[in-house]
C-alpha cells in the first residue's frame, strides 16, 4: 500500500497540485509547477514517475497525455506523515512542539475555535505531565528531557 512518509518535499510539491486539482495530465503539472518552482520538465516527470512507482499515483492515457489520479488523500498522507513525526519525539516534548507549531502557523478564526474546542474537551482528562518515554524506567527527565 501506498505510504505518503515514502514522499520527498519535492514530490510533496508535485502532489499539491494533483490534490488540488483532483487529477491533472502531465503537462498542465509541468506548467503550474514550472510557473512556482525553477525546474525542468524532465524533472518534473521523473518526479511524476517516482511517484508512480511509489503507487501514490496511477495514471491513465487522454489521446497522448497521462493523466495522474492521486492514490493517497492529502489527509491521509498529512496524517501518516505527522503521526510518523510525532513517534519519534520524546513524548513530554510534543505539547511544546504544537504550540511552537501554533505561534508560527497563520490559523483562521475557524481553525483556532475548533483547536480550542478539541482543547476544551481534552483538559478534564489530561494528566498532569506526560512521562518521557526516551530511555524508559532509566530516565531522569525534570521537565524537560535533556542531552546526556
Amino acid at each position: 500500500m501506498a505510504s505518503a512518509t515514502e514522499m520527498s518535499p519535492a514530490e510533496w510539491e508535485v502532489m499539491r497540485v494533483i490534490w488540488t486539482k483532483g487529477q491533472a495530465g502531465s503537462s498542465e503539472i509541468v506548467a503550474v509547477l514550472q510557473a512556482k518552482r525553477d525546474w525542468a520538465e524532465s524533472t518534473i516527470k521523473t518526479l511524476l514517475r517516482r511517484l508512480v512507482k511509489k503507487q501514490i499515483l496511477t495514471t491513465t492515457t487522454a489521446g497522448r497525455m497521462f493523466v495522474y489520479h492521486p492514490q493517497v488523500s492529502e489527509k491521509v498522507a498529512m496524517a501518516e506523515t505527522t503521526t510518523e513525526l510525532f513517534d519519534h519525539l520524546c513524548a513530554m516534548k510534543k505539547g511544546g512542539v504544537l504550540a511552537d507549531l501554533l505561534t508560527q502557523t497563520t490559523l483562521s478564526q475557524a481553525d483556532i475555535q475548533r483547536m480550542q474546542a478539541i482543547l476544551a474537551a481534552k483538559l478534564p482528562q489530561a494528566p498532569a505531565s506526560v512521562p518521557c518515554n526516551c530511555l524508559g524506567d532509566n530516565c531522569r527527565c525534570e521537565g524537560e528531557c535533556v542531552e546526556k
